[in-house]
């Protein structure tokens, strides 16, 4: 299978899954995320990957997690009219950031 078969393939697949919002991760929840996981492995919380020799920066940790979609986070999304969905990160595409 060609890789863009493979890329649009991803796409209708989280189109199914997501209801609520776009399919992939916004510029706010992915500051949000890496922030909030930021904040967990600066108070010494272990890391859900492997950490390269010399890395320190939860940042970079923090991103390198999400980038792999290692995070076990849901974000839950709502409509005006009261409707909401839990969106697992696994599901978004997180691409051009």
């Amino acid at each position: 299978m060609s890789r863009t078969l493979k890329r649009y393939d991803k796409y209708i697949e989280a189109e199914k899954k997501i209801k609520i919002g776009s399919i992939f991760i916004t510029r706010y929840e992915r500051s949000r995320i890496i922030g909030a996981r930021a904040l967990q492995l600066a108070f010494q919380a272990s890391p859900f990957i492997e950490i390269p020799q010399g890395v320190n920066d939860p940042l970079e940790i923090a991103t390198y997690e999400l980038e792999n979609k290692m995070l076990p986070i849901t974000i839950r999304r709502h409509l005006p009219n009261g409707t909401s969905q839990d969106v697992p990160v696994k599901w978004l595409i997180n691409e051009n950031y």
